[in-house]
């Protein structure tokens, strides 16, 4: 008779659990580890000398809340929103199309599909699932409101080529749409600017809040954007 497996789970050190991400994340550092459990993202064990303990749980917790980041650009912000509704037994109906998790652990097949939505497009692909014809793609490319890397289109291609197809049934096409690509880089210049004091320093923790701090103003600016327009256009009707 073969001798029962009385293993537990497993428990990892922060070393361990970076050996694991480093395939798919290689940019990551055990200071953003920390710095993703201080904004509450992840939450293991302690020994009682205070070392951390991470379970398999953690590490596909881990897992799924870096692949919403990176892939569906998402603040931490509102995956911590996602996962606290979850952990409560709740199950928010605004997550990212396709997207589910179970409370507590992420599973590596859903982290896996998460991760796939990082896809590079071919200009076929990206026709076909924008709907954009030949000519309107070479106008987006002519004016710079997309671009590729060696004849292949990312995820915003395909959302910039979407709402043009979308815009173009309005009659604005892609030569109307320049303002918004110099107001991109105004934006990005201000948002630059605000966060410079934490890209200047190279510790990969301060790197992470920076980019969070980057993508949090970034969506403060457009909130503004959304209601000074929306405030003019109320003046249409009064």
């Amino acid at each position: 008779m073969a001798q029962q497996d009385r293993r537990g789970p497993q428990v990892l050190n922060i070393g361990e659990v970076l050996a694991q991400l480093s395939d798919d994340f290689p940019g990551m550092t055990a200071s953003k580890i920390r710095f993703l459990e201080e904004k509450g993202l992840i939450n293991p064990k302690r020994t009682p000398a205070g070392y951390r303990q991470y379970a398999d749980g953690d590490v596909e917790r881990l897992r799924f809340v870096l692949a919403l980041q990176r892939d569906q650009y998402l603040p931490l912000k509102v995956i911590k929103d996602y996962l606290d509704a979850i952990d409560r037994g709740e199950r928010p109906e605004n997550l990212p199309p396709g997207v589910t998790v179970s409370p507590r652990v992420v599973s590596a097949e859903m982290a896996a599909e998460v991760q796939g939505r990082a896809r590079a497009l071919t200009e076929d692909q990206l026709r076909a699932e924008s709907g954009a014809s030949v000519p309107l793609l070479e106008s987006l490319l002519s004016f710079g409101l997309i671009s590729h890397v060696g004849g292949k289109f990312d995820e915003h291609a395909l959302q910039v080529a979407r709402a043009c197809v979308q815009l173009e049934g309005h009659g604005l096409e892609p030569r109307h749409l320049r303002p918004f690509q110099a107001a991109a880089e105004r934006e990005f210049g201000l948002v630059e600017r605000a966060v410079a004091p934490l890209t200047s320093r190279r510790d990969a923790a301060s790197q992470a809040r920076a980019a969070e701090a980057a993508r949090e103003i970034s969506d403060l600016c457009l909130t503004l954007h959304r209601a000074l327009v929306h405030d003019r256009i109320s003046r249409m009707d009064s």
